[in-house]
């Protein structure tokens, strides 16, 4: 199947972003979804040897079709090692091994704390919500993290209704006073509009590039805090037809990433 770099729909734009912030030889956790898209495009282009991990306990797993849970059966067979949460939240994840974490959540501020708990007041709420798996972990302890969210003032928020994981929590030297591991935290926000990237100094989220057919202007409007704008913003590189060959042709056949566009990542 052909492939041209300038055809694509904005969720393979979203997992290709997520895929260049993974180096070669990273230990990463990933989920279903974006994250085990993202890291195994990385895999089959520049990062041959990052390893993957599930936090259900499958580590380096080789499956032949896109897997629909972290419990997922087709994760098993070639895998190099099937543990489960004690090994991976516990061998590697606490001893500070795990190089990526990708988190996703119903609210994101501008210091990459997440809610997946609760919106509304947490004892008469508007919703209730799945709660923080293994996210909190993840997110406390990972050298870095990557997280993925739509681009809108009801999912990126000013002030979080519950936070259910720590990004930089209040600001510069928030995490280490709570007992958090030194250099760690959010490296990059993702969204369907733009790559928000965090300020090492101020530990805020900052516009790094604006996705095509997004503009500053739109991205800036559509955050509900004060973003920053960084002097070299400049246009998100499109997915290049390799990374849409590995996408498309090897990872997802199915094209169940198509998905992604009914909920709103356009």
């Amino acid at each position: 199947m052909a492939t041209h770099a300038n055809d694509y729909i904005k969720p393979e734009l979203m997992a290709c972003c997520g895929a260049r912030e993974i180096k070669d030889n990273d230990l990463v956790i990933v989920g279903t979804g974006f994250p085990a898209m993202s890291a195994n495009i990385a895999k089959y282009t520049h990062a041959p040897n990052a390893i993957m991990m599930q936090e259900s306990g499958v580590i380096d797993a080789q499956p032949k079709r896109i897997a629909l849970s972290v419990g997922d059966p087709c994760l098993n067979p070639g895998a190099a090692m099937i543990g489960g949460l004690v090994e991976i939240m516990g061998m590697f994840l606490q001893a500070g091994m795990v190089d990526v974490g990708f988190l996703s959540g119903s609210q994101v501020d501008k210091y990459g704390n997440i809610n997946t708990t609760v919106i509304g007041d947490y004892d008469h709420p508007k919703s209730r919500l799945p709660g923080s798996g293994g996210a909190n972990p993840i997110g406390s302890l990972a050298k870095k993290t990557l997280i993925i969210a739509l681009h809108d003032k009801r999912r990126l928020a000013k002030k979080l209704d519950f936070v259910t994981t720590p990004g930089y929590i209040d600001g510069p030297g928030a995490r280490e006073k709570w007992g958090l591991p030194p250099n760690t935290g959010p490296q990059a926000l993702i969204t369907n509009k733009a790559v928000l990237r965090f300020d090492k100094d101020a530990c805020e989220a900052y516009l790094a590039s604006y996705h095509p057919g997004s503009s500053v202007k739109e991205i800036v409007d559509a955050t509900p805090w004060e973003l920053k704008v960084a002097d070299d913003v400049h246009e998100t590189q499109p997915p290049t037809s390799n990374e849409l060959r590995v996408l498309r042709e090897i990872l997802d056949p199915g094209r169940l990433i198509s998905i992604y566009e009914k909920k709103g990542y356009v």
